[in-house]
């Protein structure tokens, strides 16, 4: 399998509750447009997001060289150390099962390059749960952005059932307008 230059994205939402973890991928060749998002991205961090790149352990960053954007401003002691502690390491994690079940070939791992807008509760109450959420969230985001999916029928089917997400699902009587 090879990558082409442009953007692959995917999406994904592993758990419940204040662990729960909201995960979307754009993957893309060096030298693209996925390479413009992600150096300015890491250039212009703006007060209470400051994109990071993802490392396994300190000085190894995991590849493809996974850049971390925050959607919720990291407050507070716990909320912190799970963004930057156990749902970078489940991100990183998910990205190297990723490449391990070859999703993303391991020969090409070095000329991609990966940004997740990663979503971790400000309620967030246990590291391991956040960590587990992350690395499966990571984990199908990119297999849905390989793969392509959710179909166009998949969305037209979901949406024919009625919209729904954890902070909202409309009633019957919404539907109906």
């Amino acid at each position: 399998m090879s990558f082409a230059p442009t953007a692959l994205v995917g999406e994904s939402f592993v758990g419940a509750g204040a662990n729960a973890a909201h995960t979307n991928a754009v993957i893309g060749r060096k030298g693209g447009p996925v390479e413009t998002a992600w150096a300015a991205a890491l250039a212009t961090p703006t007060t209470g997001h400051v994109p990071f790149m993802t490392v396994v352990r300190p000085s190894v960053p995991v590849k493809p060289l996974t850049l971390f954007v925050n959607k919720a401003a990291a407050s507070g002691e716990l909320h912190e150390r799970a963004t930057w502690g156990s749902a970078q390491a489940g991100l990183a994690r998910g990205v190297a099962d990723a490449v391990e079940a070859g999703l993303i070939p391991a020969s090409e791992a070095d000329e991609l390059l990966i940004i997740a807008a990663v979503w971790v509760d400000p309620a967030v109450d246990d590291l391991d749960e956040s960590f587990l959420n992350q690395r499966t969230a990571a984990h199908r985001a990119i297999e849905a952005a390989v793969r392509s999916t959710p179909t166009v029928g998949d969305v037209l089917a979901a949406a024919a059932e009625g919209p729904a997400n954890p902070f909202y699902t409309p009633g019957a009587e919404v539907l109906a307008r």
